[in-house]
């Protein structure tokens, strides 16, 4: 593996890619930490320490945004407004008939599908960069103090106009400054861009985590599970089901029902050209992480809906708080049976919704037909289509049972080893998902250089 390494650093191409792509990471980690200019410092640092309800969702949020939404800094939103904009053009595409037409239409139908991404992306970052700075930046209070600082506030004590435009303009040339790298990653460095800057943000949190693990109630003696504290035992068991988790994670990640085709035969002259036999891979995890994402997101809004309705009643009859107190410890993440098995069913159906999206069998089998090939059993058209359909719903259904394990797991293991969520977030979830993903997007485009040039790649 160190003589593979010293190759990659040997060929000037790659080696210029990989430092372009480190240095475009490293800007994107100095904007993480830049705060707007109008907070409050220590209100902030005050706030960041309160958990539950809102505070809970923007934590959620900021994983698989690349954004620090907690810190209240430049880049904000992440690079979340880019995507969102990239799966609703994606989802249109599939239902309105203009871009559908755009899609067919090649390379110049991608540029201007990119152009539609770029405005929405704009467009979404103006409402969610509003709605952020009124509602949680403006309006969260933490022992009597507001979030803003006084000298940027008006006569009513809120944040002044010009200066609200101020922040929301910010923000939202932050995300288009990330969405700007993403593309600079793309062109220059290695890698995908957006994804990268994702897998970085989720990367960055994990020696805090460690750090609060190892400052927390431990000791490096056998003390046994249980009891709040972490002896060598839970230490050893949290090795261990890291790299079992990883390994699972892989195996699913790549893991591809193969099934076989043949192209017809055409004689020409003397000669018979065809007739091989080839596969069409079809993955498990149709979805990738995006059921996980869907899921997560849906699922954090009834535990606020209901966490309002309890404060509303609480200075109402007794059993109207018991029942808006039930529903929202019930629908809080992780902690209740209702919100795990709502977890559950929720990743099946976006499992099942985002295949049908983003695999259509009908054309499948068309261009199977279109080229002259065929699946042997089947006639061509839709006789083929049918069994692909048939196919990918049986092995959709064991991709999202591993995707729903993997959202669990993290859940369980928080539960019974009494670790912190902030840890055990990294033992599954979107968060692993997305990190196992872009790593090895990007060591398949290093072994692209490195096969090129008749050497072996890291995976061999």
């Amino acid at each position: 593996m160190i003589e593979k390494l010293r190759v990659i650093f040997t060929i000037p191409e790659l080696k210029r890619k990989i430092f372009i792509t480190l240095i475009l990471l490293a800007v994107y980690r100095i904007g993480y930490w830049i705060t707007l200019p109008m907070v409050d410092q220590e209100v902030l640092a005050l706030s960041n320490s309160q958990e539950g309800g809102l505070a809970d969702f923007i934590t959620r949020v900021s994983v698989f945004s690349a954004s620090n939404l907690r810190q209240a800094t430049i880049f904000g939103l992440g690079i979340m407004p880019y995507i969102s904009a990239s799966i609703i053009l994606q989802l249109l595409g599939s239902v309105w008939k203009p871009l559908e037409e755009l899609k067919k239409e090649g390379e110049a139908g991608r540029r201007k599908i990119n152009d539609y991404t770029r405005l929405l992306t704009v467009a979404l970052c103006l409402v969610q960069s509003f709605a952020y700075v009124k509602f949680w930046l403006m309006s969260s209070t933490f022992e009597g103090q507001t979030m803003i600082h006084e000298s940027f506030q008006n006569d009513g004590g809120e944040l002044a106009f010009f200066w609200m435009i101020t922040a929301v303009l910010i923000m939202t040339c932050g995300t288009v400054f990330l969405m700007w790298l993403g593309e600079q990653i793309d062109e220059y460095g290695i890698g995908n861009g957006i994804s990268l800057l994702i897998m970085a943000g989720i990367l960055a949190e994990m020696p805090g985590a460690i750090s609060t693990l190892l400052q927390g109630n431990v000791r490096f003696e056998m003390t046994g599970f249980g009891g709040g504290v972490i002896g060598v035992e839970t230490l050893i068991t949290l090795a261990v089901l890291f790299v079992g988790v990883v390994v699972g994670v892989v195996f699913i990640t790549l893991g591809q029902r193969r099934i076989p085709t043949q192209s017809a035969k055409h004689v020409r002259g003397r000669r018979v050209y065809g007739g091989t036999r080839q596969y069409l891979p079809l993955r498990i995890n149709q979805g990738g992480v995006m059921p996980i994402i869907f899921a997560s997101s849906l699922l954090m809004l009834p535990g606020m809906v209901f966490g309002v309705f309890r404060q509303m009643a609480s200075g109402g009859g007794e059993v109207m708080f018991g029942i808006w107190d039930w529903l929202t410890v019930a629908f809080m993440p992780g902690t209740g049976l209702i919100y795990n098995l709502m977890y559950v069913v929720m990743i099946y159906f976006f499992c099942y919704f985002w295949t049908a999206i983003t695999f259509n069998p009908r054309e499948m089998a068309d261009n199977l037909k279109d080229y002259g090939t065929f699946i042997p059993g089947y006639r061509p058209g839709s006789r083929t289509a049918d069994y692909l359909e048939k196919v990918m719903v049986r092995i959709t259904y064991v991709g999202a049972g591993f995707l729903a394990a993997v959202a669990i797991v993290p859940t369980v293991i928080a539960g019974v080893l009494g670790v912190n969520m902030a840890l055990a977030s990294f033992y599954g979830g979107t968060g692993l998902l997305i990190a196992v993903s872009v790593a090895f997007d990007l060591v398949q485009k290093i072994d692209s250089h490195l096969v090129m040039r008749n050497y072996t790649g890291l995976l061999e």
